[in-house]
């Protein structure tokens, strides 16, 4: 019945019982010995003495109370929420005896069995991590190879997702919108003649077919080539795509997601199986409703891992000057955003990038405060899900922690470059590698939902609260 409060309210609940019935038990007491004492006798002095003993009772067990829950309770749940980051997060700083030593041995325990854990699981690591490198070194041939055939290649789930891009491939989408894995293919091109190839074409045989970006300003000559039960290939030809020249650019593949399903509901969907954006900005100042974002970073987290290749690093032209006192947090002078794009156009390709999925970020109600007020202007509906990474802490942590971004890190042994830190990108992929590791310590505790974990980041509203 009470399984689903935590165990500092459940003992706090417990010594409130105790108080109750210490209480009830005295003046029932001094209630039968007025009763017996065989004639009228001076009520004030039994009143006395259970306001006396009510008052000391409850004294006595809130002292009692308040010694347990900082030297008990509030060890366990570090030493609980430790063990979690420990197995799922691999964090060697999430665990510190000091925090449970007067729970006798049980801290050194735990300790002994996270570290055993940690060891078979480093054995394990090494042979994977042998494996992964003599599959790096494919993906690399492959990447080269890629770059020297002058197409693009793209490959399609048969839910008309994109599992696979190419460096060519990412030139193309990219003249669209921002390449993104998990993408519906119809994010980029017009979906009546591609939709109808994709459903229609049953042969092994290339089909050629004609290609329109979904903004009427490129065309494109391609080639569908079907692949059975994963999908489909498509091959558009860079001579006829107008490729701006540049550098080759990496593979960027999930093969897991040949498997992937249209999320019908995305609160109901599975955690990690949920796109994520997680995002930064950087301002001229602390107030959304006067202030003006000078820095957009945004990475995405696909299939619980971050995507490296997939980012924003964008300067804004807040079209005001920048405080001297803001450039000194993130160094962001006049001079470097008086050619970049206003915030129409910025925003535009971070709503693009952030299409069908859930927007990630430490304070959360700071940046999407900017982008709610400049909506009205640039037409923009921000209408994707929200999740904060300060909240997530809370949920995984407690309330009684540090919930910065610093402290998260470290809780998590992530470390953030000094040249990094307080910059919208690398405080994004900050954000972005906390959320990866958070994501399998939530599902451990039984939130495999998104709409099981906003239920319990609502529980923690207050700490936004105060901390805007």
């Amino acid at each position: 019945m009470l399984s689903h409060l935590g165990l500092r309210l459940r003992i706090l609940l417990f010594f409130s019982f105790l108080t109750a019935s210490g209480i009830a038990i005295t003046i029932l007491s001094l209630y039968v010995g007025y009763q017996r004492s065989g004639q009228p006798p001076d009520t004030s002095g039994y009143v006395f003495a259970a306001i006396t003993s009510g008052f000391g009772l409850l004294a006595l067990n809130a002292a009692i109370w308040l010694l347990f829950d900082e030297n008990v309770a509030k060890p366990i749940e570090r030493l609980a929420a430790g063990l979690r980051t420990h197995t799922h997060a691999g964090s060697d700083a999430a665990l510190n005896p000091q925090d449970a030593r007067y729970l006798g041995d049980l801290a050194p325990a735990a300790l002994e069995v996270s570290s055993h854990l940690q060891s078979s699981a480093l054995s394990a690591a090494q042979a994977v991590a042998q494996e992964t490198a003599h599959l790096q070194q494919e993906k690399d041939r492959l990447t080269a190879l890629l770059s020297e055939i002058p197409v693009a290649t793209i490959l399609i789930n048969s839910a008309h997702q994109i599992s696979l891009y190419d460096g060519q491939a990412a030139e193309v989408l990219s003249q669209i919108a921002p390449p993104r894995l998990n993408a519906s293919i119809f994010d980029y091109f017009e979906r009546t003649q591609l939709e109808t190839a994709l459903i229609s074409q049953k042969t092994a045989a290339e089909a050629p077919l004609a290609l329109i970006g979904t903004r009427g300003n490129f065309s494109y000559s391609a080639r569908l080539r079907p692949l059975g039960s994963d999908g489909h290939l498509l091959i558009i030809d860079a001579a006829t795509s107008r490729l701006p020249p540049s550098a080759a650019r990496p593979v960027t593949f999930d093969f897991g997601l040949l498997e992937n399903t249209p999320l019908q509901n995305v609160h109901d969907h599975a955690l990690i199986k949920l796109n994520f954006t997680v995002l930064d900005t950087e301002t001229t100042g602390l107030l959304p409703h006067k202030d003006a974002i000078v820095q957009i970073g945004a990475i995405r987290v696909v299939n619980g891992r971050l995507i490296a290749p997939e980012t924003l690093d964008l300067l804004v032209n807040p079209q005001r000057s920048i405080p001297t006192t803001s450039t000194k947090v993130h160094g962001i002078t006049d001079d470097m955003v008086a050619t970049a794009p206003k915030l129409d156009q910025a925003a535009q390709t971070l709503h693009d990038f952030a299409r069908d999925s859930v927007i990630v970020a430490h304070n959360a109600p700071f940046d999407m405060a900017f982008l709610h007020r400049h909506g009205k202007t640039t037409g923009l509906q921000w209408t994707h899900p929200i999740l904060d990474t300060v909240l997530l802490s809370a949920v995984v942590y407690g309330t009684n922690e540090v919930h910065t971004l610093d402290a998260l890190c470290a809780r998590l042994g992530i470390s953030i470059p000094e040249n990094l830190r307080h910059t919208a990108l690398g405080d994004a992929h900050a954000t972005a590698q906390a959320l990866c590791k958070l994501l399998p310590i939530l599902m451990s505790q039984g939130h495999t939902t998104l709409a099981d974990v906003i239920t319990q980041t609502r529980k923690h509203a207050r700490l936004i609260e105060d901390l805007n």
